[in-house]
């Protein structure tokens, strides 16, 4: 049984489709086929190696005591991920990496002699089924297959391999200049075969790929390296047919070792969605903008009016929550959950989210359709009859719903650009009607949001706990960072939800009692969060604290630049769904805002904040 490996020691690769995690001991222990939310072929990451993994490594890393150090890197500014391991007799290299589709979806896995010689072994354990089913393996024509129900795995290699107790095996010996390559497949189990595969010329392919993509990344600063690996990141987390981004590609990695705070990210998030392409669009990337926004016109499907939370990656609507009770999840975190009840929830921000993004595309250039501006001004007039509503909030509460703050103040940006981009020319509505509804919700945030007693808005209208989402009140132009009232909410919060290090929780949880968000047990650090008050600080004059900070926050990533959810600083390491699309939007957007402050623009400025990717 191989050791059980922390979150962080994973790397991701992936076809713009879907993705695989590699460990660091050479195993994919996380992979769905043919999509992101497809059921998992290898769901190690979940359970054990019983539920589905492949791992090639040396011989000698398989013992109890490995006997091989290692190194994983990314190939320079691209997805493509290599492992050297480094053993008494020599070392040997694996290229782990997923071609962009066209065609069958495709692991390619190449493994090199660097020096002297090493004798190598592939495991492949194919349970599909989130590691329920054992397929059935047999060979075709020197191919190995493992079919279940609708599904075939291909698995192409210039070595032997043969079945070996539910898993396809094979031993080589790589010396200095030799290559072994596999390739795995997916494909209809009742269509036909995939063609066989050219490992080197897709090799090739797949880093001109990311080689003219990264080029086209307008940020130059000090902080490029870790702005470009997060674009990478983002971009792989986007669904290339359908334009749609996931949240995450994994599914229930725990907010909490033993907790229960698991959840499935694998679907396109409004609000997720929408602070992914500002990010983008803030680098220099239109293209997903113009993808984001023809999967939002299908998503919504004319029918603005039951506007969701969230959606499947090509526009589902039903997304049933369950459990799957064979799975112990990870560290035996369970439940391990598919589905997502939230989907089903009233959370009023999306529409300022979703009406933002709308804004910076057209501030971008980005050129308006007629049917986009039907859907805005659809957007608006529920806004105008909803935004009163008590609701469950950017952070998909599961108890009562309330009178969130950070709901209100989106449902003010949604208005406020809105606005924008009637007096802009870009929008014919009711300006008048605007500008006082505008006003209105400012004012009923003022009024029943604010504490003047402690001077800190709250988090939800009468209440006693802030909440980290208040830090975005200067970063969204409601109110000027240097207001006595915005000064005050940045000081609770760091006092009661950040931790020593300067990192912010969201919000109190009450441990084993249920808390206001109906839910038991605590939490590490949101990393999200953390980024928020990087950027409070740095609004409201405290530009070498948020650099401090972003630097604290930069050095938790990965080696090889990953961020989770959340962190927990009491034990030193991420959780959470991983990499976390959330996580990697604070990296940029926080880069983007400190290089346009560090420049001297005026922090006031609102489209200051919003060409930062606020």
């Amino acid at each position: 049984m191989k050791r059980l490996p922390r979150i962080e020691q994973y790397g991701l690769i992936g076809d713009m489709q879907t993705s695989a995690h590699v460990c660091d001991d050479g195993s994919i222990d996380w992979l769905c086929l043919p999509r992101f939310d497809s059921p998992a072929f290898f769901a190690a990451l979940l359970g054990t190696q019983q539920h589905g993994t492949w791992r090639i490594a040396p011989a000698a890393a398989y013992g109890a005591v490995p006997g091989a150090a290692v190194e994983q890197r990314y190939v320079g500014e691209s997805l493509v991920l290599e492992t050297e391991w480094t053993t008494t007799s020599g070392s040997a290299r694996v290229t782990d990496f997923m071609p962009p589709r066209d065609g069958a979806p495709q692991v390619i896995r190449i493994v090199e002699g660097v020096a002297g010689e090493v004798a190598m072994v592939s495991t492949l354990r194919a349970r599909p089924g989130y590691g329920r089913v054992s397929p059935w393996i047999h060979e075709l024509g020197g191919r190995m297959i493992a079919e279940a129900g609708g599904d075939a795995l291909w698995l192409d290699t210039s070595t032997g391999q043969a079945e070996k107790d539910g898993a396809i095996v094979s031993s080589f010996t790589v010396a200095v200049g030799e290559s072994v390559t596999f390739v795995l497949s997916w494909a209809p189990s009742h269509g036909a075969a995939p063609e066989l595969p050219e490992p080197e010329a897709a090799l090739v392919a797949t880093l001109a790929f990311w080689e003219d993509w990264t080029s086209r990344c307008t940020y130059v600063g000090p902080y490029r390296e870790a702005v470009v690996r997060s674009l990478i990141t983002l971009k792989a987390m986007t669904y290339a047919p359908s334009g749609g981004v996931v949240a995450a590609p994994t599914t229930s990695l725990p907010e909490e070792i033993g907790g229960r705070r698991n959840w499935d990210y694998r679907y396109t998030w409004l609000r997720d969605a929408s602070t992914t392409l500002a990010s983008l669009l803030g680098s220099g990337y239109r293209q997903e903008a113009e993808a984001w926004r023809r999967w939002l016109l299908r998503a919504t499907a004319g029918d603005p009016e039951n506007l969701q939370i969230m959606y499947g990656i090509t526009g589902e609507r039903d997304l049933p929550e369950r459990e799957l009770g064979w799975l112990p999840g990870y560290e035996d975190s369970g439940p391990v959950r598919i589905g997502n009840g939230a989907a089903d929830q009233l959370q009023l921000d999306v529409y300022g989210y979703v009406i933002e993004t709308l804004y910076l595309a057209h501030r971008s250039e980005v050129a308006r359709c007629g049917d986009t501006a039907v859907l805005h001004q659809r957007l608006v007039e529920q806004l105008a009859e909803r935004w009163q509503m008590p609701d469950e909030g950017i952070w998909e509460v599961r108890g009562a719903r309330r009178n969130f703050v950070h709901s209100k103040v989106m449902a003010w940006v949604a208005v406020d650009r809105t606005i924008r981009l009637a007096e802009a020319g870009a929008l014919d509505t009711d300006l008048f009607a605007l500008m006082e509804l505008r006003e209105a919700i400012h004012y009923e945030v003022c009024t029943r949001g604010f504490d003047p007693v402690r001077n800190t808005f709250t988090q939800s209208y009468g209440s006693q706990e802030v909440d980290a989402a208040l830090l975005l009140i200067p970063r969204v132009g409601f109110l000027p960072p240097g207001d006595p009232r915005v000064l005050g909410t940045v000081e609770a919060v760091r006092r009661q939800l950040s931790t020593p290090e300067g990192f912010v929780r969201r919000y109190p949880t009450a441990g084993e009692r249920v808390g206001l968000d109906g839910l038991e047990g605590d939490e590490g650090a949101f990393l999200l969060c953390s980024f928020w008050m990087v950027d409070a600080l740095a609004l409201t004059g405290r530009l070498d604290e948020a650099h401090a900070l972003f630097d604290r926050l930069l050095a938790l990533r990965t080696d090889l630049g990953l961020l989770a959810e959340e962190y927990d600083p009491t034990v030193g390491r991420q959780l959470g769904n991983f990499p976390q699309a959330y996580s990697h939007i604070g990296v940029i957007g926080s880069a983007l805002l400190l290089q346009q402050l560090d420049a001297g623009a005026p922090a006031s400025l609102p489209d200051v904040l919003l060409a930062a990717g606020a």
